[in-house]
């Protein structure tokens, strides 16, 4: 995954899944890692994925915080 650079990557660590966007990662679900070979490869997977997040954070000037998302509203197509 590179961080921040799509809408449409997602991958999954366990039952943890993490969807890529443009300005944020969006981490949802659990993840138990388990001391064993297979908590070991989730472990290494996660740090990799965190790794590569904090370099993307640190590669570009950021602002104090994000602006709340727009909301808008749409007509119900059920009506």
């Amino acid at each position: 995954m590179k961080p921040f650079e799509n809408e449409a990557e997602v991958i999954e660590i366990g039952a943890l899944c993490i969807e890529n966007r443009l300005d944020r990662i969006s981490l949802h679900g659990d993840l138990d890692l388990t001391l064993d070979q297979a908590g070991l490869r989730q472990a290494r997977a996660l740090q990799a994925l965190l790794n590569a997040v904090v370099a993307a954070m640190e590669a570009r000037p950021l602002p104090a915080e994000l602006p709340p998302p727009a909301v808008g509203e749409v007509d119900n197509p059920f009506l």
